[in-house]
């Protein structure tokens, strides 16, 4: 006779602000007024402890996917809660697939700004620490910095969604880089001392 599978008793509160950078660059924008990203993982991360006996991962790979999962069907429920669309497959898929790409770039991000190996030993939690530190940066650099680095997105372009000239998004991204390296920096100090 086997016994039933052990619930899962990982706590997903280390993933709120990672879970926050995705949710504030998935929100449609017609509902940015109506719900705040914070709500959007708090909704996420209940759901996650609901469902906690159903993840059967591993690593802190697994369950960012996993989170990230629960996140883009989040999204997607709020978007029907609000009646903007009807329940519509090929959306949450590419809503999914959104959030997942968000999250490679973010990844791919980090590994590019890496100076040692060692600093690429645990990349999740670089992860979780370099959302916490975006989540902490003035909302114009974090906002610049999401849409050009986690977006791809052309200074142009997010001068034109921003109200800002070319100039002044290229300072804000400037700015907010520096300010990430600086807090990352801090942090790396600290868990190293």
């Amino acid at each position: 006779m086997t016994s039933p599978p052990a619930v899962c008793e990982r706590s997903w509160e280390p993933y709120r602000r990672y879970l926050r950078v995705l949710a504030g660059v998935h929100l449609p924008a017609a509902l940015r007024g109506k719900l705040d990203p914070s709500d959007v993982v708090q909704q996420t991360l209940l759901k996650a402890h609901e469902k906690r006996d159903q993840f059967r991962g591993t690593s802190e790979a697994e369950a960012a996917g996993w989170l990230r999962a629960i996140l883009a069907n989040t999204l997607a429920e709020a978007a029907r809660a609000y009646g903007r669309q009807q329940r519509d497959h090929s959306r949450e898929r590419s809503l999914e697939a959104a959030v997942e790409e968000s999250s490679a770039r973010l990844e791919a991000w980090l590994a590019a700004d890496q100076s040692s190996p060692s600093e690429a030993a645990d990349r999740h939690d670089q992860l979780r620490r370099l959302a916490d530190a975006l989540g902490r940066l003035p909302d114009d650099q974090r906002k610049a910095v999401e849409l050009r680095h986690l977006f791809g997105l052309p200074v142009a372009e997010i001068a034109a969604q921003m109200g800002r000239t070319e100039v002044a998004v290229t300072g804000l991204i400037r700015r907010g880089l520096k300010r990430l390296r600086e807090r990352l920096d801090t942090d790396r100090d600290r868990t190293d001392g």
